[in-house]
């Protein structure tokens, strides 16, 4: 990513990095998974079959299955191996999980059901921001706008400011257990928006939705605060949904 200055610290914490091989064992097995490659409830090929047909060592295959199981996608019982979990079980809310969904091509349903928890979180975050937010919250959140018409939501340094900008409001709100869905929010909105301009330009700029929410929470406007996130929320799924078209 091209380092632009005043703009170092912007990064797109999406997923863990996976540079070691149990990691990145963890990861293609997550994207198969997700992907429908190995259904819930099928027994993975047994530790010494997986390790030789991945080339990798028995250890790193074992320490790829812990990783996964801690997300909910595996279960491993002795005697009969490694199984899928249910969906149910899996931890969709973990950022890698949700990494690997987009890498795998998530389904129109998943997409669907992350803009509904976003449409749940983030309007009451933007309402209790505006209420509760200080003068560094604000010059956070006019940093992460002006990164953004900088350069653009279709790059990789303007998604990363959306997702500082989003941040922001949720630390903004000043609630504990809404700011542990930060990390869950924040790669939704980045995924979601990558995912909108993989195929083609949009025809609606979205920075003038983002310029009113953040008027809104300056003037501590609750009402109008929810409102405007609401819309915005509205307009990238619609946005979202023209670009799932064919």
């Amino acid at each position: 990513m091209r380092q632009d200055r005043g703009h170092e610290d912007v990064r797109l914490p999406l997923a863990s990095s996976w540079r070691r091989i149990h990691g990145s064992v963890a990861r293609d097995l997550g994207i198969a998974i997700l992907g429908g490659r190995y259904a819930p409830g099928d027994v993975l090929p047994g530790e010494i079959e997986f390790s030789e047909q991945l080339k990798v060592s028995r250890t790193a295959y074992r320490e790829a299955i812990r990783i996964l199981s801690a997300k909910g996608l595996v279960e491993s019982r002795p005697r009969t191996g490694t199984r899928v979990s249910q969906r149910s079980r899996w931890n969709l809310l973990d950022p890698d999980i949700l990494a690997w969904a987009f890498q795998a091509e998530p389904s129109e349903a998943f997409i669907r059901d992350l803009f509904e928890l976003r449409m749940i979180v983030e309007p009451a975050a933007a309402a209790l921001a505006a209420e509760r937010r200080s003068g560094l919250d604000i010059a956070r959140m006019g940093h992460a706008l002006e990164e953004m018409g900088r350069h653009g939501l279709a790059t990789e340094a303007g998604r990363a400011a959306d997702q500082a900008f989003h941040n922001a409001i949720l630390e903004a709100a000043r609630n504990g257990p809404l700011m542990a869905l930060s990390s869950s929010i924040a790669a939704a909105v980045t995924w979601t928006t990558i995912f909108k301009h993989r195929r083609k330009g949009l025809p609606r700029d979205a920075m003038p939705d983002h310029r009113l929410l953040y008027e809104a929470i300056v003037a501590g406007e609750p009402e109008a605060a929810r409102q405007t996130m609401t819309e915005l929320i509205r307009f990238a799924l619609a946005d979202t949904e023209m670009a799932m078209r064919p």
